[in-house]
């Protein structure tokens, strides 16, 4: 199938179709010895040095006051955030699609289609809302997408 035939799946919200895809869905991850309510908080609190800053993020009530605390920069950011970012958000999606079968399942059906993070609000890890921006986290759910069909062919 060429890139131009090629069937798109757009995500942003939780309630849309596809909104499993956020990083905001409540699906909670375990990693790093802890349960991380959503991705989001998860992701939010690795942008910190400080543990009690880390701990205050997870214990967020929402994914947005996750978010919210994750932009803080009175609390202290890791000086290799920037390099360390995508990393550290494909581990929390590598732990959602695997913890879970029901997502795993339902990122498998995608087959080949291309993922996009569809909001004017982000154009580093979604499209800009034009198609302009980064898709990172679209990027990102295609590279994990492939990582398990990998898996599970080899499993047979």
């Amino acid at each position: 199938m060429s890139l131009l035939t090629r069937e798109t799946i757009r995500f942003y919200s939780v309630g849309d179709e596809y909104g499993e895809f956020s990083n905001f869905a409540a699906y909670p991850i375990r990693l790093r010895g802890k349960s991380w309510p959503t991705t989001e908080h998860f992701f939010q609190a690795q942008k910190f040095e400080n543990e009690r800053d880390r701990e205050d993020v997870r214990a967020a009530r929402t994914p947005m006051l996750a978010a919210r605390m994750g932009r803080d920069r009175k609390r202290k950011l890791r000086r290799d955030w920037e390099s360390v970012k995508v990393s550290v958000m494909r581990e929390a999606l590598e732990a959602k699609f695997t913890q879970h079968d029901d997502l795993r399942a339902l990122l498998l059906a995608t087959g080949d289609a291309l993922l996009v993070e569809h909001t004017e609000n982000d154009d580093y890890w979604g499209d800009g809302g034009d198609g302009s921006g980064r898709n990172e986290l679209g990027r990102l759910l295609m590279a994990v997408r492939d990582a398990l069909r990998t898996a599970r062919e080899r499993r047979g």
